[in-house]
Order: structure tokens, then C-alpha cells, then sequence
């Protein structure tokens, strides 16, 4: 019986038959943990995801909001739709965010940050655990407003540099701003002994000015423009011409409105009354040693027409207005006082001509008001000529101030042409 029993055990232990099933059965348990370890943690990294996702848009959102001061106030309600429609599109669990202002980067309530949480059961850790998986998210969007710039000096030329030039010794006072459309280097330029006096420099592109001048530089400011470009000016077809009256110092001219076929050139002592003077060619030359008076006037340009205002002796004096809305009332085109009130000249682009050469000419006292709009000319500003204003404003193809040339305008800034604003830095941080 002994002898067997030892046969016996001898056989079992030698015996491996069923090692496969045991080890199998043994290893079932951790092959059955891992797949549905696999599945929960898919599971679980798609719901975050997705509501990272609505926590990310509706932190943007918001900060979009908080960077235009008119949308401001609704910056929680912009988060929450952004939220909300983004939540739509997920299927088995839903959450609701917080939302509060915090400081970033040393800023004061510059950022947002939207967070949220969702609870759900998954599968396998669920049954293992005995409770469900909570999901935490958060995001962090920074915001910069964009600015809105204002400008009396704007050059319009897009594609150069050097299209705002003031050299020499010219001195500039006009605090409402200069400005270039030009992404361009050096897109405005101050050089020599030249002094600005001005409370904005905005440009496309960059600036080449005088240490005294960088606090108040904009550059790489995007979306400037031409609010200008697509006026219509108005027009009147009664041909009219300039001639003197009168004999020796008594010569006089008194001009109307309507089309000067070839521009005027005072020849004498002149006044321009007020309305609308089409100057077809030619130029507007306003200069020579003669008194030039015009009240409530406006300049069409036309055909590649020029402006020449200024003087060749101190005796010269040039004083022009613009005509106000008032002016229009009763006219054939008083459908334009909106557009065209307190412009004193307008010029009609013309791209199959040559760029119009338009001066302000040393030796003159001038006093001039309005804008000045010459899309396609280059507008210089020379020798000694002085010219006051209380709001004088020129946008111009290139602006160049010259000699010792002396402009002042005081226009209000809020006054003054607008050419666009900043975009909105609107940023994810976190």
C-alpha cells in the first residue's frame, strides 16, 4: 500500500498536464482588470477633453468680451454661451462652470479663468470602486483691449517707407496724432532737428523718431485705413473762370462755385465765395504775393489737379474755411453735408495719371481749416511757411514737412480723422 501511494505521488508530481489552465485562471483576473482599465481610461480622457474644450472657448469668448468696452459687462454671459454650445455636442454628463476675473502677468483683472467639473460612472472602476469618476478642468485667457487711433497727419501709402517724413528744422505741433497706413520699416521718420509735439504715433509698420518721441509709438498696429476712400463728392457743371478786375494795387477777383477747367491762379487780391470749386487739371495755386480769402469753401480735385497754397513774399496771406453742414442746405448736393462738412479739400483718385505734386510754400502766413484729403498726391510742406489752424487736418498719399516749416493744429483728438484700431490681444494662458 506504501509502494503505491509513493507511485502515486511520484506520478502527480511529475504530471504537468494542467499547468496551462492554472495559470490562465490565475491570470484572468489581472488580463479582465487591465482591459477594462484601458476602457475606463479612454473613457475618461475623451470626457475631459471635451470639456476642456468648452472651458477653453468660453474662457476666449469672455476675454473677447473684456476687450471691447462695449461688450464688456457681458463677459459672463459670453462665456456661457461659448459653454453652452460647445456642452451640446457631448453626450452623458453635462456641467456648470465658474467663471470669475483674475490677474495675469502683473496686469489687474486682465485674464479669466472659466473651471468646471462633471461627475459620471465608468464602467470598470465604478463596479471596483463603488463610485464614479470626477472630471476637473480649468482655463486661463488673457485679454489686451484694442485701441482706437485718432490722427490729424495720416500718410495713406501702403507699401513704402518713409511716407510721414518731417526733417529739417520744421516744428510740428499737433497733439491729435500722427499716423501711417505703411507696414513698411520706417513708415514715419523724424530726423534732423525737427520737433513734434504730439500725443500719438501709430503706424502698420515701424517708426524711425527721436527718443522724446517713443513714449507714445504704436507700431505693428494692424487693421489702419482709409475712412475716406469710398466718398463720392458732390458736383456742379457751371464752368466758371478767374479774371481780375480793376487796374494796378486796386485788382481784385471775386469767384463763384463751379468748374474751373485748367484750376485757378490768383493773379490779384481774391476771394472765393462760398460752395464748391471743381478744379479740373491743372493746378490750385493760391500762391504769389497776393491776399487770398475763401469762407466756407470746398476743392474737388479732379483729372490729376495740384494745390499750391502759400506764398513768395510776407505779404501773402492765405485764409480758407470749410464749408459746415449749414452750407449744403438749398444746394443740388446737400444730400453730401454729412460726408462732406468741415473738408476743405477733396481729392478724386485718379491711377492712370501721375501722383499730383501738392505744396505749402515758405514765406506765407497761412491760416487754414478743415481736412485736406489727397489720396493719390504726395503733399509737401516747405521752406518757411507757417501755418495755423485750430483743427487742420491732411491725409495724403506721402507727407513731407520740410526747412523749417512750421505747423500747428489743435484739433480735439476725439475730433480728428479716425484710422482704425488695434485687434484685441486675446490670448490662452492657462
Amino acid at each position: 500500500m506504501i509502494n503505491a501511494i509513493r507511485r502515486i505521488s511520484g506520478n502527480l508530481r511529475k504530471a504537468n498536464g494542467g499547468n496551462a489552465a492554472m495559470l490562465v485562471a490565475l491570470g484572468m483576473p489581472v488580463l479582465i482588470g487591465g482591459a477594462g482599465l484601458a476602457v475606463d481610461t479612454a473613457q475618461w480622457y475623451m470626457w475631459k477633453r471635451e470639456l476642456q474644450h468648452s472651458v477653453d472657448q468660453a474662457a476666449l469668448g469672455a476675454a473677447f468680451a473684456l476687450s471691447n468696452e462695449k461688450s464688456e459687462q457681458n463677459f459672463e454671459t459670453r462665456a456661457m454661451q461659448e459653454f453652452n454650445v460647445n456642452q451640446s455636442k457631448t453626450e452623458g454628463f453635462s456641467a456648470t462652470p465658474t467663471i470669475r476675473l483674475a490677474n495675469f502677468a502683473g496686469g489687474t483683472d486682465n485674464s479669466v479663468i472659466v473651471s468646471a467639473s462633471a461627475t459620471k460612472a465608468l464602467p470598470f472602476s465604478s463596479m471596483v470602486m463603488g463610485s464614479s469618476a470626477t472630471i476637473n478642468v480649468s482655463a486661463q485667457a488673457s485679454f489686451r483691449p484694442g485701441i482706437s487711433f485718432n490722427a490729424c497727419l495720416v500718410a495713406l501709402a501702403e507699401d513704402e517707407s518713409d511716407v510721414l517724413n518731417i526733417g529739417g528744422n520744421a516744428n510740428i505741433q499737433a497733439r491729435c496724432g500722427l499716423a501711417a497706413l505703411s507696414c513698411e520699416d520706417d513708415a514715419i521718420t523724424i530726423d534732423g532737428s525737427a520737433t513734434v509735439e504730439t500725443d500719438s504715433i501709430a503706424t502698420c509698420g515701424t517708426v524711425d523718431v527721436p527718443e522724446e518721441n517713443q513714449d507714445v509709438v504704436s507700431e505693428g498696429v494692424e487693421g489702419l485705413e482709409d475712412i475716406y476712400k469710398d466718398l463720392v463728392p458732390p458736383e456742379v457743371s457751371t464752368e466758371q473762370e478767374n479774371t481780375c478786375k480793376g487796374k494796378g494795387k486796386s485788382k481784385y477777383a471775386e469767384l463763384y462755385e463751379g468748374t474751373y477747367k485748367g484750376g485757378i491762379t490768383v493773379k490779384c487780391d481774391t476771394v472765393l465765395n462760398s460752395g464748391v470749386y471743381v478744379i479740373d487739371g491743372g493746378s490750385l495755386d493760391l500762391t504769389g504775393n497776393y491776399s487770398t480769402i475763401g469762407n466756407k469753401v470746398l476743392f474737388i480735385l479732379k483729372n490729376g489737379a495740384e494745390i499750391k497754397f502759400g506764398g513768395s513774399g510776407n505779404s501773402n496771406q492765405l485764409n480758407l474755411t470749410p464749408m459746415e453742414a449749414d452750407d449744403f442746405i438749398g444746394k443740388p448736393y446737400a444730400g453730401k453735408a454729412e460726408d462732406f462738412q468741415n473738408v476743405l479739400v477733396f481729392e478724386i483718385p485718379n491711377e492712370d495719371l501721375p501722383r499730383p505734386d501738392h505744396q505749402i510754400n515758405g514765406n506765407s502766413d497761412t491760416l487754414m481749416e478743415g481736412l485736406i484729403y489727397l489720396p493719390s498726391g504726395e503733399i509737401k510742406i516747405n521752406g518757411t511757411g507757417k501755418v495755423s489752424a485750430q483743427c487742420l487736418q491732411i491725409s495724403a498719399w506721402k507727407i513731407r514737412v520740410l526747412g523749417t516749416a512750421d505747423l500747428e493744429t489743435l484739433c480735439p483728438t476725439e475730433d480728428t480723422t479716425s484710422v482704425g484700431s488695434a485687434i484685441a490681444d486675446v490670448r490662452l494662458v492657462a
